[in-house]
């Protein structure tokens, strides 16, 4: 049986005047959803035909890169959590988007779902102002508020990119 990734509702639209930590975590789910979103109905061959020669870049390829993304900043940058990057290795650091050929998608799949929903439980508690230790920062700090809003970035930047993969492969332009 050949697997395909499932439909994803878009969902009730949120309360546009609620506070900042819960438009935060609204936006930040709409990103997910809509990423889904164009990922549903596709089979796994699908998911995985890249855009137009000569890039790589597939659907498959932005849902792994956005598990990386997510795992990497709430988990790693932001809560200092020792865990192995999802897909990345030395020898192949941008195997997210370039080892799909023989990647399970529906594996793939499941793990960004369960990554996602581990990076919410994992900041929910945390104050959107609460600074910790990156050295890489200009100012030696970063805070929560800043990683929702660079994850969503990543998101935005990768959703654009799904818009026209999924409508090169079937022509489907909604969210």
């Amino acid at each position: 049986m050949t697997w395909i990734a499932p439909d994803v509702a878009r969902g009730q639209r949120t309360d546009m005047a609620c506070g900042e930590r819960e438009m935060l975590d609204n936006w930040l789910k709409l990103r997910r959803v809509l990423l889904l979103r164009k990922c549903s109905g596709l089979t796994a061959d699908q998911l995985k035909t890249a855009s137009v020669e000569p890039s790589t870049l597939t659907l498959l390829g932005i849902l792994r890169h956005m598990t990386e993304v997510e795992r990497f900043w709430f988990r790693t940058k932001y809560l200092h959590e020792d865990v192995p990057d999802a897909y990345a290795t030395d020898e192949f650091p941008d195997a997210d988007f370039d080892l799909v050929a023989d990647a399970d998608a529906q594996a793939d799949y499941a793990f960004f779902l369960k990554e996602t929903a581990t990076c919410d439980a994992a900041v929910a508690e945390r104050d959107l102002d609460e600074p910790v230790d990156d050295p890489k920062a200009p100012t030696g700090k970063v805070n929560l508020r800043w990683v929702y809003l660079h994850v969503m970035e990543e998101y935005a930047h990768h959703t654009g990119h799904a818009d026209l993969i999924r409508e090169r492969i079937d022509g489907f332009t909604g969210a």
